[in-house]
């Protein structure tokens, strides 16, 4: 009866560390937006219904969206949105708006790491 505990001792401790492995190899939406800021800054298209669906999914406050938008090109709008996601959840949610706004091209680029 021991050794069946001891393998199944042993079987768990090997899934519980190949799940930490393959988890840590993941990359987060976080890293990978931190990563591609600059290309995505490039083609990212903010200004129709992306910024409206930040605020209204509470990534963005109004302040915030006011400040994004009060930049004059879009590249630094892009910037500006880009430096404030700053948690998992909001860069979830910033894909999920991209989705939302018909900008699956990004959601593509970041979800495959940029490839």
């Amino acid at each position: 009866m021991k050794k069946y505990y001891i393998s199944h001792y042993v079987m768990v401790c090997l899934v519980v560390i190949f799940c930490m492995m393959f988890l840590g190899a993941a990359s987060s939406s976080l890293s990978n937006i931190m990563r591609l800021k600059s290309d995505l800054a490039n083609i990212i298209e903010p200004d129709f219904g992306l910024l409206d669906q930040l605020l209204r999914l509470e990534v963005l406050s109004r302040r915030e969206l006011a400040d994004v938008r009060s930049e004059r090109t879009v590249y630094r709008r892009n910037d500006a949105m880009l430096d404030l996601l700053v948690s998992e959840d909001q860069c979830d949610k910033f894909v999920r708006a991209l989705q939302r706004t018909g900008q699956q091209h990004i959601v593509n680029v970041v979800t495959q790491n940029g490839g």
